[in-house]
Formats: structure tokens, C-alpha cells, sequence
């Protein structure tokens, strides 16, 4: 993010406009000056760059993000009403925050179908308006109802747009070694207790006589009915059940 050079501009030399000078240029490119237009990019770059310092932690490039950037700061000069009461840069800021992110929420790793995106965008909106309008940030409930839609949608669609996180991304760090999203999240298929019971349970079938193996098989790996089980190997359903009680009463001595 200290580049001199972004997309062939030296940042270094970018000129600084003042209000009065803003002023007599957005009158004349209003006017009908593309020069004065110009100028007024060319004038507020600075200003996109201090907006992309807040994003350098996104791993982007900074070139495309100064690109998206101007975007947003071409359509903040080109909607910028002299008759408001206001800083451009006030108003311009937002601007190209929002161009960022929308850039940001579209080029993310994770494909999200346009109507997903389209909801979630019209969501994040309505949400802004409500919470100008309410002095707080409205509930979900609200938003579904100023949208019409369902609060599972308005859920799914915002869950949709999250950026994703490296299980590499530290959370703490307090001097010594950090701690990763890796280590807060549990593997429960490879907890030290669950391989104890696996191998608790696999010398507790190796006890079992050869019929009793074939029943518990039968009847908790291929979900057969004791029925089933019993036309099979040639028994009746009364047998099958009392060897299968018996065996997992064996399971259970061993596995204890």
C-alpha cells in the first residue's frame, strides 16, 4: 500500500484542489467543460487513495482497487449537486466506498448467483435507509417487511455475500503465538476420545462369534429389520432378537 506508481500514476505528484477552485470547476463542467471534468478526477485521486488504505487487508491488488476507486469517484463528480450544503469529499467518500465493496462482493472466491447478490444488495440499502430513518439499526423483521420477502431469505442472501475467512487468519495475539481460526474450530472426527471408542469398539466386535457380527451388520450397517435378518440366514425373528441383545450386551461389557 506505499506504492508511488498505482496504474502508471505517481501518487507522489498528484495535485490537491482547493473548495474555491472545486467550486468554479464543477460550474464549468456542468457547463459543459469535459477539461474541468478532467481536473476534477485528476484533483481527487488523493481521495481515493486514502479510501483504499482501509481495504489493505484484503489481499487485493491496490492497482485494482485504485481503478474500481476512481469509479466511484467519477460518479460522485458527475452526481455532485453544488446546491447541497455539503463537502464533496463528504459526499464522494461513501461513493467509492460502496464501488469497492460492491467489487469486492463480486469478485469473491465463493460464486453467488446474481439474484442471491441482487437481494443481499437491496437488503444492505433498505437497511441504510431504515437506520437514517429509525436513529438505529432496524431488525430483520423490518427489512422483510419494507422488501416483502421472507427473513430466511434476507438471512441467506447476507450470509451469501460474506467474505470468506483463511482458517490462517490470526483472531489473537498477545506478544507470543497467535491463534488461528484453525485452532477454535473442532474436528470431532479426530478427537483423542472418539479414536479410544473406535478402538474400544473394534476389540469389542473382535469377542463376538461370527453370527453375531453378521446380525449387528445386517441390522445397524445395512438397517435391515430383524425380520429381514432372520428370513436370510435362515432363523427366526424370535433368535435374531435375542442374539442381537446378547451381543450388544457384549459390545457394551467390552466397550466399558
Amino acid at each position: 500500500m506505499n506504492k508511488v506508481e498505482i496504474c502508471g500514476v505517481n501518487t507522489s505528484r498528484l495535485p490537491v484542489l482547493k473548495n474555491k477552485e472545486m467550486r468554479v470547476l464543477f460550474k464549468a463542467m456542468q457547463a459543459g467543460d469535459t477539461q474541468a471534468r478532467g481536473k476534477l478526477v485528476q484533483g481527487n485521486l488523493r481521495l481515493v487513495l486514502s479510501v483504499i488504505q482501509r481495504f489493505n487487508n484484503r489481499g487485493e491488488y491496490v492497482d485494482d482497487l485504485f481503478q474500481v476507486g476512481c469509479i466511484g469517484l467519477i460518479k460522485a463528480i458527475d452526481n455532485f449537486d453544488l446546491g447541497q450544503n455539503v463537502k464533496f469529499s463528504t459526499y464522494a467518500v461513501p461513493m467509492i466506498i460502496g464501488e469497492i465493496r460492491r467489487y469486492l462482493r463480486d469478485n469473491t472466491p465463493i460464486r453467488v448467483s446474481r439474484s442471491l447478490r441482487d437481494i443481499a444488495y437491496k437488503v444492505l440499502q433498505i437497511r441504510d435507509v431504515l437506520a437514517n430513518k429509525f436513529s438505529r439499526e432496524p431488525s430483520i423483521g423490518e427489512i422483510a417487511s419494507e422488501l416483502n420477502l421472507k427473513r430466511e431469505e434476507i438471512i441467506f442472501a447476507l450470509d451469501a455475500i460474506q467474505e470468506p475467512v483463511s482458517l490462517f487468519e490470526p483472531i489473537y495475539h498477545d506478544g507470543g503465538d497467535p491463534i488461528f481460526v484453525m485452532d477454535q474450530v473442532s474436528d470431532e472426527k479426530n478427537l483423542d476420545d472418539r479414536w479410544l471408542e473406535i478402538l474400544a469398539v473394534k476389540e469389542a466386535l473382535g469377542r463376538l462369534t461370527e453370527r453375531e457380527k453378521l446380525i449387528l451388520t445386517m441390522r445397524f450397517y445395512k438397517g435391515k429389520t430383524q425380520m429381514e435378518v432372520a428370513d436370510e440366514i435362515g432363523i427366526s425373528q424370535a433368535q435374531v432378537s435375542r442374539l442381537e441383545k446378547a451381543a450388544l450386551g457384549h459390545l457394551r461389557k467390552h466397550v466399558q
